[in-house]
């Protein structure tokens, strides 16, 4: 029987312990500052995505995910030794793209506020090609009067 609530409390608790472990367990003064930002567990409580990001720059989030990489054994037993549950989940650490992409989004969004900014001050000086109104109108009945 498959127990979501309990997969998602494990994954908080797994969270925590992560980052604990890279706090106290790899020492390792090359290790960025790290961010432990997500943690899924599959329901069957087997196996355990930890995404991760790093501070810095590209050189550093490759350094810290190598060092986290040749570590995930020891992090793995020192989440197995404080949780309480049969057998220990294999973990896998994957580098957590959401802040980069949400920093191109907000990049996009000021891009377009610019454009619209533009476009509405162009649309505010904008004059007519040609008369106000361009289409014929009907004749009203002075008209009329008047040609007769």
């Amino acid at each position: 029987m498959v127990d979501h609530a309990r997969a998602r409390k494990l994954a908080e608790r797994i969270k925590v312990l992560v980052a604990e472990a890279l706090e106290k367990t790899v020492k390792d003064p090359d290790l960025g500052f790290v961010t432990i930002t997500d943690v899924r567990v599959t329901p069957d409580l087997q196996h355990a995505s930890i995404y991760f990001t790093v501070f810095g720059s590209d050189e550093d989030k490759k350094r810290s995910g190598e060092i986290i990489e040749r570590n995930r054994g020891r992090i793995r037993g020192e989440v197995g030794r404080q949780l309480s549950i049969r057998l220990t989940p294999t973990i896998e650490f994957i580098a957590d793209e959401i802040p980069e992409t949400a920093a191109h989004m907000n990049d996009l969004l000021a891009q377009a506020k610019a454009r619209d900014a533009e476009v509405a001050r162009l649309a505010a000086e904008a004059a007519y090609a040609g008369e106000e109104n361009p289409y014929k109108e009907p004749k009203s009945h002075d008209e009329d009067e008047d040609e007769d």
